[in-house]
């Protein structure tokens, strides 16, 4: 894999192991980049967060041309941001859009995912430990694209 995967957070992410621990859990984002590190081995990983939607879409845009996969948590951004479904629908290669917590036994305003129709795969409810399998998950992926 010469191109790194990368892992693009959206809003109010940072506060993740303080904010509502009941349904994301006591992980925090430095733990959640560690996993993804050590699930990614020797490939490299881009990991990144923001409370922007400009800048979570600049960020697909540059994915798209530096990156072998992307593993996405819009957050809120999932629900109703058609900008970064736009961007995310140019991206070319492997996707997964992911959710800590299951968000189809939430209330029902987290039913609706903008992102689900234009990526790969979904991963939802899993918790933090997810991450990791997403990672490995798009490892493989970009591995059986190459062979």
């Amino acid at each position: 894999m010469s191109k790194p995967i990368h892992v693009l957070n959206g809003p109010n992410l940072n506060r993740l192991g303080k904010r509502e621990p009941e349904i994301y859990g006591k992980t925090t984002l430095a733990e959640v980049e560690e996993i993804c590190r050590e699930a990614a081995g020797p490939e490299e990983i881009v990991f990144r967060q923001t409370n922007s939607e400009a800048q979570l879409i600049d960020w697909i845009h540059e994915a798209i041309e530096e990156s072998s996969a992307l593993l996405i948590n819009p957050a809120a951004f999932t629900f109703y941001s058609m900008a970064v479904m736009d961007a995310l629908k140019m991206y070319p290669h492997p996707m997964i859009e992911f959710h800590i917590s299951n968000v189809h036994k939430r209330e029902k305003m987290y039913h609706e995912s903008l992102v689900s129709p234009v990526a790969t795969a979904v991963m939802a409810g899993t918790g933090a430990r997810g991450y990791g399998h997403a990672v490995r998950i798009l490892r493989e992926m970009v591995e059986d694209a190459a062979a």
